[in-house]
């Protein structure tokens, strides 16, 4: 066993200087050439106005970054092996190190470029949002994947680890019913294309907010305030929601109003309408269909009528009509139309 450990204990300084220096100068080389690899890579990134990012072009260039430096000194340790004469054991030893080294290094690559395919894919459709939950999962099987190749090749049987892992599966999904339960809550939530990354919705419980974000356990709004509402998956999927972006996000906006009955409704209607296109083409120029105004009731003190504005998403509903209240007072001043309010008169009879 002392042998096996040291091979070069009978042989003296100079034997031993020889014997490591071409193994050295081809881990140098390796060395060097890897980092050469990686500045390339780096430049080609950091040019990356000439490739389009949505290409596997671009998405292989991301996938090999900091990875040519590992290849490159796997091939330096290949030739060391092979370069030296020493004890089968320590052989053995490095070619599993040799082997780590690929298969985890092609582990990532394959990682990040379905990853990146991924992003494509969910770029270019609308139905499929984009999700941190959908990139972990692919990552956590792709890995365990390299890690079995590697148990499998180091002499290591993968079947018990399988059975256990099957047995204390169970244990395991028993106390993590919660958690799973999450997991799988934002999966019916991406693949039933009822809720993208974008959509403002509202729950049941009162939550509202639009979705920036589904991981493994919950669900992220950015609230009109501009906090993070964070709510588990399973409590979403559970839910009656209100997704105020599909079937599309354009949506009407109605705005009580009412006016005196000297009024005339024709210079009213009129008025009306050139403020609501105002207002819409300042606030919100996304759409092109036009506002109306609707009459619909004689009330005590007024002609009621609803203005009915366009947005081209729920969130801008609340600025156009604090924008279109302010410039229809100012301008129903300046025409002299009136917006009465209801008078009541009070008579006290006398108790003589």
């Amino acid at each position: 066993m002392f042998d096996l450990l040291f091979p070069f204990q009978h042989i003296n300084a100079s034997q031993l200087a020889a014997m490591l220096f071409m193994p050295v100068c081809i881990l140098a080389v390796s060395f060097i050439i890897g980092l050469l690899l990686n500045k390339l890579v780096r430049r080609r990134i950091a040019n990356h106005l000439t490739i389009e990012e949505d290409t596997l072009q671009y998405v292989l260039i991301h996938a090999l970054r900091g990875l040519p430096l590992a290849w490159c000194l796997g091939i330096g340790l290949y030739w060391m092996i092979n370069s030296l004469d020493i004890a089968a054991p320590i052989k053995h030893l490095l070619s599993y190190i040799l082997f780590t080294i690929i298969v985890f290094t092609i582990t990532r690559v394959a990682a990040r470029t379905l990853a990146g395919m991924i992003d494509i894919r969910t770029q270019r459709s609308a139905d499929l949002p984009k999700t941190s939950l959908l990139t972990n999962i692919v990552n956590i099987v792709i890995y365990a994947m390299g890690l079995l190749i590697i148990l499998e090749y180091c002499g290591i049987s993968i079947a018990p680890i399988l059975t256990a892992l099957g047995v204390g599966g169970m244990a395991v999904a028993l106390g993590l019913q919660e958690t799973l339960a999450n997991i799988f809550s934002g999966l019916h939530l991406i693949l039933s294309k009822q809720l993208r990354l974008g959509d403002y919705i509202r729950l049941s419980s009162g939550e509202e907010g639009r979705v920036t974000d589904i991981t493994w356990r919950f669900t992220t709004l950015l609230g009109g305030s501009g906090n993070v509402i964070v709510v588990p998956n399973q409590k979403i999927a559970s839910a009656i929601l209100t997704n105020f972006s599909m079937p599309k996000q354009a949506l009407s906006i109605s705005v009580p109003v009412g006016v005196s009955y000297d009024s005339d409704l024709e210079q009213v209607e009129r008025v009306t309408l050139e403020v609501a296109r105002e207002v819409m083409e300042r606030v919100d120029h996304k759409l092109d269909q036009e506002p109306a105004v609707r009459f619909h009731t004689f009330a005590d003190s007024s002609i009621n009528f609803n203005v009915i504005l366009h947005s081209s998403e729920f969130a801008n509903q609340f600025l156009l009509k604090h924008e279109f209240i302010k410039a229809l007072t100012k301008r129903y001043r300046q025409e002299g139309i009136e917006i009465p309010f209801p008078v009541r008169t009070i008579i006290q009879e006398s108790t003589s």
